[in-house]
């Protein structure tokens, strides 16, 4: 029962994140119509879309106190599947056959997912906390994580590498310690406030600044591949390595396929593929709203022997406008 409350939890905190971020989407378009331009922090319909973030971000971190790290991390398809439907609805946006299809597999994904997902105790304390700090496939598996990390690190710094699979795997190997820092500091708050109190240790202050730290550097990644790179590229990619990443942390640190049959861990893993190729269709049936390519396309004007682009001077009282032009250009 606990563990099935977390995964509902997490289910809904996920479809109130896709809620709060079609209604930010639509305070932005409603701004954008007005004639005096204001900032979006005036908008009330704004901060409700932001208050219902936050709601879904604190459910999202309590039901790892209730449920294992592999299924709260994949339920996060839920949001990309609400967001798809809800902007029909907020948005006015098509439905597509895309959304469709791809709202089945993760669907379908997701029942196995919870159906087949592993089944172990939930409510750590401070010291199988730290007991798990010291074990041999942990560290292992920390000095593995260190050495990628710093030799993507390498890349983006020293060579301005910035592939998108760079800066995401950055992103979702930042992102398995922010989900046992997580669960271990959701775990202790959930057994202090029943009364076994677990504040004092210092594994629950260590595992805090693990998360901020994290979660910190997880952000500036994030916004430089969003900034990069389009958001339908993003998204799929993301939500890959990301859970990924979560679900084979969580089996180390926290062992929870130890006692799973072998039939089990192939249909979670399965219900795992359906989810990231639904999230993918999903994602790829979108198009961009906006123009990325901030220059004009000057190929089919006549009397124009252009290769390139011409960029415009938007400071000019010529912008818009051809430099030089001529008689057939007018």
């Amino acid at each position: 029962q606990t563990q099935l409350f977390g995964v509902l939890l997490a289910a809904a905190s996920n479809f109130l994140i896709s809620v709060s971020l079609n209604i930010q989407k639509c305070a932005h378009l409603q701004l954008a119509r007005q004639t005096e331009l204001k900032p979006y922090y005036t908008s009330k319909l704004w901060w409700c879309g932001t208050t219902l973030l936050a709601l879904g971000e604190v459910g999202n971190f309590t039901a790892y106190g209730f449920a294992p790290i592999a299924l709260v991390a994949p339920l996060g398809c839920v949001s990309v599947i609400g967001s798809a439907f809800i902007s029909v609805l907020f948005l006015k946006k098509t439905m597509r056959t895309a959304d469709i299809l791809g709202g089945t597999l993760t669907v379908t994904g997701t029942f196995l997912l919870v159906t087949f997902g592993p089944n172990v105790p939930q409510q750590l304390t401070a010291r199988q906390v730290q007991n798990y700090f010291v074990r041999w496939p942990f560290l292992v598996y920390s000095i593995l994580e260190i050495v990628i990390f710093c030799i993507l690190l390498y890349f983006y710094q020293r060579k301005a590498v910035k592939h998108i699979v760079v800066l995401l795997m950055m992103v979702a190997l930042l992102a398995s310690l922010t989900v046992i820092a997580v669960k271990a500091v959701a775990s202790m708050v959930t057994l202090s406030v029943k009364g076994k109190m677990q504040l004092t240790y210092s594994v629950f202050y260590i595992m805090i600044v693990l998360m901020a730290t994290s979660c910190a550097f997880q952000v500036k990644f994030l916004n430089q591949a969003m900034h990069l790179y389009e958001a339908i590229a993003v998204v799929p990619i993301n939500f890959v390595f990301f859970t990924t990443n979560a679900v084979i942390s969580g089996v180390i640190f926290y062992q929870e396929f130890r006692s799973a049959a072998l039939l089990s861990v192939f249909m979670f893993l399965f219900g795992c593929l359906l989810s990231f190729l639904g999230v993918f269709v999903i994602s790829r049936s979108k198009k961009e709203e906006h123009l990325q390519i901030p220059f004009i396309d000057c190929g089919h004007i006549p009397g124009q022997k252009l290769t390139g682009k011409i960029q415009p001077d938007s400071h000019s009282s010529r912008y818009g406008t051809l430099n030089n032009e001529d008689n057939s250009v007018k």
